[in-house]
């Protein structure tokens, strides 16, 4: 892993979000984006519902023309050449755009034709797909008689048939079972390791945030933090402390009184961080006796590196969801 991202520091940028801005009539869907992409890394896009990963995901996908500011992808602007930006991109959206009439190979062969691949270079790259997304036995199938795993599965093998320099996933995970995410990033690894391609997926997922090489944190239209996940939780330092309580507000005013400490509610708990948290507890216990109900001690996660930075939980959102 420390190899890895080693390589990852050395890469060029593959594509480069230049203060990006869109508005939907008055209201701020982006404000101000601008970020880098390296070649080979798998960057992950966290935020609620709303925050701006949809449009942001538009717009790198060509299918939105931002108010404001540009991307390029592999020296292609978004707002310039947006033809030539989609031969160098494989883009798979939230919801399934497979033909559910069709088999799995003859959607694969559709979306070859349409990059104008043909005969042995066709049927090549069908057979290849087929054999490393696990496909081959389903590839007669009925995609419509599919599961959803299986469904994005073929989505992938879809979005990756041209050998694109930079594939865009939208929420893919959105509607897979455990067993069907783990073979997600199977699939997503082997795109990054064997089809050389660079990775960027919008989530409001924390834990499969956790999976990429860096993260974008994205919320109100806002970049509010970038970096890979290990940065972003050793920036919070010392524990994590969740406190349950009968009275979670009044609990919280006579904390940030008696330790002038700041205190989040996060789903009915109050979170605390603070260093050598096993020390802390037994102060917290003796100062409010009848107030606490139940402690529980960790390590930060990406969700506390959410709250942290922003102030309130990942998944609460107070815009639109189809920002």
């Amino acid at each position: 892993m420390r190899n890895s991202l080693k390589r990852l520091e050395r890469a060029v940028p593959l594509m480069r979000i230049s203060n990006l801005r869109h508005l939907y009539n008055e209201t701020t869907a982006l404000n101000g984006i601008t970020l880098d992409v390296r070649e080979g890394e798998i960057l992950g896009i966290l935020g609620p519902n709303g925050g701006g990963k949809s449009t942001l995901f538009k717009i790198l996908s060509t299918s939105l023309v931002p108010s404001e500011g540009d991307a390029t992808i592999v020296g292609e602007s978004v707002t310039v050449n947006p033809d030539r930006v989609r031969e160098k991109i494989g883009v798979v959206f939230q919801s399934f755009g497979l033909d559910s009439k069709l088999t799995v190979r003859e959607n694969l062969e559709y979306q070859g034709n349409l990059y104008l691949l043909q005969g042995e270079i066709l049927d090549e790259r069908i057979s290849s797909l087929l054999k490393a997304f696990g496909l081959v036995e389903r590839s007669d199938d009925l995609v419509g008689s599919l599961s959803g795993g299986l469904q994005r599965r073929v989505e992938i093998a879809k979005g990756v048939m041209h050998r694109p320099k930079v594939l865009l996933l939208d929420e893919p995970s959105t509607g897979l079972d455990p067993s069907a995410r783990l073979d997600l990033w199977r699939y997503l690894e082997h795109c990054r390791e064997e089809e050389r391609t660079t990775i960027v997926l919008t989530t409001h997922l924390a834990e499969e945030a956790e999976k990429c090489d860096r993260i974008a944190i994205l919320d109100s239209g806002a970049l509010v933090v970038s970096g890979t996940p290990a940065e972003l939780k050793n920036a919070i330092g010392g524990d994590v402390v969740l406190v349950r309580s009968r009275n979670v507000q009044l609990l919280k005013g006579k904390l940030q009184r008696a330790f002038s400490m700041p205190v989040s509610v996060v789903r009915h708990e109050l979170l605390i961080e603070v260093a050598n948290g096993h020390r802390f507890i037994p102060r917290l216990i003796r100062a409010f006796p009848d107030l606490v109900t139940s402690v529980t001690l960790r390590k930060p996660t990406l969700e506390d590196v959410f709250v942290h930075t922003t102030g309130h939980a990942l998944q609460a959102n107070g815009m639109d969801g189809s920002l």
